[in-house]
């Protein structure tokens, strides 16, 4: 039998609301991988609430790698999602530390959207981010962040794919080895994915659902990252991880649960996941 694979991934953990962490842990063990979290802050819910309250493991990241010494241990994939400032560059060095000839590093940079920063950054957040880009075996920026990242005007109403391609492609030129990028909307009725490394371009279509739910993100990245863990090829793993969060966002609409706030019902689309994956 095969041994089990492990995925460390780092980013913060919100009590109430399906997003980071809550998402991550339950949708990489469905992929029959251990998941190994550290949480870079501890939330009571997460921010689109009205109010929350917020502890900050910054000072603890080190503090937890560092105890691991004593064991022996590896990781397949290294994963990373939404991070403060301070933290790229300490996560940085974690990724440094930890990772062999055969640890996969996945980065999300859940820094932006819809064409401005998170609350919160600034364009020193992006310059760090920058830093953790480089040498990545796969980043997942979306429109806006890829935007920032290269120093490109945000267009959100551009429909010609070769604006996506040389996007995807200036991104590339950060030192990362592929570049998943999404949000692409060359047509309204579809949402696409331009992928690009040493190959060229890929460019995959979904079907597209307008309503904008808090965790679909994390949800994504969570499924893509624990595919590629699995060697899945890349497209099949993109084909497999949109669908897997269209079945939990219309779960969610069918239950008419409030997704901006409990964000998308995923618990509903782990038989999906679950029998792609041992087909």
């Amino acid at each position: 039998m095969e041994k089990q694979r492990r995925i460390l991934t780092i980013q913060d953990y919100s009590c109430l609301g399906r997003c980071s962490l809550t998402v991550a842990q339950p949708t990489i063990s469905a992929c029959g991988i251990e998941c190994v979290g550290i949480p870079t802050a501890i939330l009571s819910n997460h921010t689109q609430f009205k109010s929350w309250t917020f502890v900050d493991l910054t000072e603890e990241l080190d503090k937890i790698v560092n105890k691991w010494d004593e064991y022996n241990h590896s990781f397949n994939c290294i994963y990373t999602g939404y991070l403060s400032t301070s933290q790229i560059p300490i996560v940085k060095g974690i990724i440094n530390k930890l990772q062999d000839n055969n640890t996969l590093v996945f980065i999300d940079p859940a820094m932006a959207d819809n064409g401005k920063l998170y609350a919160g950054f600034t364009l020193e957040h992006v310059s760090k981010m920058k830093e953790l880009f480089s040498g990545a075996d796969y980043v997942k920026p979306n429109i806006t962040e890829a935007c920032l990242l290269v120093g490109e005007e945000y267009k959100p109403n551009n429909k010609e794919l070769d604006y996506y391609i040389n996007l995807a492609k200036k991104v590339y030129g950060l030192g990362c080895k592929n570049v998943i990028l999404t949000g692409v909307r060359v047509k309204e009725d579809k949402i696409g994915i331009v992928i690009y490394n040493a190959n060229g371009y890929q460019y995959i279509e979904n079907e597209y659902l307008n309503i904008s739910y808090h965790g679909t993100g994390d949800l994504f990245s969570s499924c893509l990252c624990s595919l590629l863990t699995l060697n899945k090829d890349i497209s099949e793993a993109l084909r497999i991880s949109h669908n897997y969060v269209v079945k939990a966002i219309k779960a969610t609409m069918e239950d008419g649960l409030d997704g901006l706030l409990y964000g998308p019902e995923f618990e509903r689309a782990i038989p999906y996941l679950i029998n792609e994956i041992n087909k």
